[in-house]
């Protein structure tokens, strides 16, 4: 009878179709819902199994049992679900650590400039002016000389200084 079965599916025999599903249905739950523990899983690599053996019904062998291939048929669809699964959690974990780390680096980012600009409000008055046009206006020495009247090498000294102190109070960023 099996084997008049798988002949009949593969001729494309609805009715024997019809009939091996009844028969199988139900063990094939079983079977899959044995090894997940998750009726999700059961239920679709049931209905994954028996389309899978309409679609490709002319490969059926005459060899082996109906039985047999849908069950083969199955566990090819319950790996291949477990394995999606698996790089699907894998995917949302490596999302989540990126996201994670992205957001601590943005923290981490925002703390070092807050003591970056903390450390040039505390330099004096005129430093703190040249150094701002200078690092921060990209201004050449020549231009600051002109704008603030004091000469290219008060300009130097003043940077000096401020790179000095901002080394002193940043010494863990050199």
């Amino acid at each position: 009878m099996k084997e008049l079965q798988v002949h009949e599916i593969r001729d494309g025999n609805l009715q024997a179709y019809y009939r091996a599903f009844h028969a199988y249905h139900e063990k094939l739950y079983q079977y899959i819902y044995k090894y997940t523990q998750s009726s999700y899983y059961a239920e679709e690599t049931v209905q994954l199994a028996f389309i899978k053996l309409w679609e490709k019904r002319e490969n059926l062998s005459d060899e082996h049992t109906l039985s047999a291939q849908l069950f083969r048929i199955a566990k090819s669809i319950v790996i291949d679900l477990l394995r999606k699964e698996q790089l699907r959690k894998t995917q949302e974990l490596s999302d989540v650590y990126i996201s994670e780390n992205k957001n601590a680096e943005k923290i981490i980012y925002k703390e070092e400039l807050q003591t970056v600009l903390t450390a040039i409000n505390e330099l004096p008055a005129q430093c703190k002016q040249v150094f701002t046009l200078s690092r921060i206006n990209h201004l050449t020495h020549k231009e600051i000389s002109d704008q603030l009247a004091i000469s290219p090498k008060t300009i130097e000294a003043h940077i000096s200084k401020a790179i000095r102190t901002l080394r002193k109070a940043l010494n863990i960023f050199f």
